[in-house]
């Protein structure tokens, strides 16, 4: 198993692995996304297949079912290590030997614990061509959410806030509807179809009684892929550390897992809400615990759509991978409320500081999104 230069074909191979890997973003959670390519001697994809979702077959599979005989002595090209281990199907790396494949590139090691480097190695014990780090970098971006639960035990965190040209996040009575036109709405909701969870707080849910799901209808043009009757829901992830929440919620009464954080059972919810007890930190919920008990319950994607205080608080213990900021053509004045409430800095090296990913318009309003970066100090 080495690391190894790669040929053009090599590269043309992983390419259209990790676009078919691609095509399971929106199902395959907790699983990551996977894609595979089998090509014979002559360069000819001979089959090909992306994970579906969990507890279905893995990509290899899908691909040797597709090249049946024609997998003998041909090259695969997966974007995650064969898995080892038995879980809900067997392990990857076996089906690739029984089908007689020459030759194994990944594209990366998988960061699980129960696997990485172990798939590879099987294969190199069966006499297997094993190399990787072809296109690791676009492979671990697809999957960063699951990388980086794996590696920290944390989930990835993507903010979303929708702001008013002047930063205000709705009016000083809490009114915000609708601060971003149409178009805006519609890709917020392709970010959600994407996310395991939609994480907020007491406080917006109890100011807006929002539903946080996806709506199919408000897909665009992605609703003619979706099928409407199996569309996976992302959890709901609801923090109440003062138990405010009551049944009388819209979120309630939805397709979907609610799970609710506090620090005290209520009673008064129903019993199909899965409350999560969590000790206090400076008379708050202890955020950090709150994204290791999601990590727990295997959720690699957390989208965050909650209020100035929660994405303050966030922000401030530097908590947040990722913000995506919808931003209208629209001022709504300086009474109003702001993006992130936080505790007063003294010193610029306390600022946050963040990258630039990308920068378009959508409709009518411009979306930012960049990634956060450690402070200077």
């Amino acid at each position: 198993m080495t690391v190894q230069t790669f040929s053009a074909q090599d590269h043309r191979m992983m390419a259209q692995a990790l676009k078919l890997a691609q095509r399971g973003i929106y199902s395959t959670s907790p699983n990551p996304n996977v894609g595979c390519v089998i090509a014979d001697d002559s360069d000819n994809i001979v089959g090909q297949g992306w994970h579906l979702k969990a507890g279905s077959p893995h990509a290899e599979v899908h691909a040797l079912r597709q090249a049946g005989r024609l997998a003998k002595g041909a090259t695969a090209y997966v974007t995650l290590e064969p898995c080892s281990h038995f879980g809900r199907t067997p392990p990857c790396a076996n089906a690739l030997v029984e089908a007689g494949i020459k030759r194994v590139v990944a594209a990366m090691v998988d960061p699980n614990p129960a696997v990485s480097g172990r798939g590879l190695a099987i294969l190199q014990q069966q006499g297997i061509d094993t190399s990787y780090g072809l296109m690791a970098e676009q492979a671990e971006t697809l999957n960063r959410g699951f990388v980086k639960r794996m590696k920290t035990g944390t989930p990835w965190v993507t903010l979303k806030l929708a702001a008013s040209l002047d930063g205000k996040t709705a009016l000083a009575n809490g009114r915000s509807q609708w601060i971003t036109g149409t178009a805006a709405r519609q890709d917020v909701q392709r970010h959600r179809l994407a996310s395991c969870a939609i994480l907020s707080g007491s406080g917006t849910v109890l100011t807006d009684d929002p539903s946080l799901n996806v709506r199919h209808h408000e897909l665009g043009d992605l609703a003619q892929q979706i099928d409407k009757s199996t569309m996976r829901q992302p959890a709901r992830i609801i923090l109440d550390g003062r138990n405010q929440l009551h049944n009388a919620l819209r979120l309630f009464d939805l397709a979907g897992q609610t799970y609710v954080f506090n620090q005290t059972y209520n009673s008064l919810l129903r019993p199909s809400v899965e409350q999560i007890q969590l000790a206090s930190k400076d008379n708050k919920l202890d955020l950090q615990a709150v994204l290791q008990n999601l990590a727990e319950l295997q959720f690699n994607n957390i989208w965050l759509e909650a209020g100035g205080r929660l994405a303050g608080a966030l922000v401030q213990q530097n908590l947040v991978d990722e913000l995506i900021l919808y931003q209208a053509p629209k001022l709504l004045g300086d009474k109003s409320q702001n993006l992130f409430v936080m505790d007063e800095l003294t010193s610029m090296s306390q600022t946050k500081m963040l990258q630039w990913s990308s920068i378009k318009m959508v409709g009518e309003d411009v979306k930012f999104t960049a990634r956060f970066v450690p402070n200077s100090e």
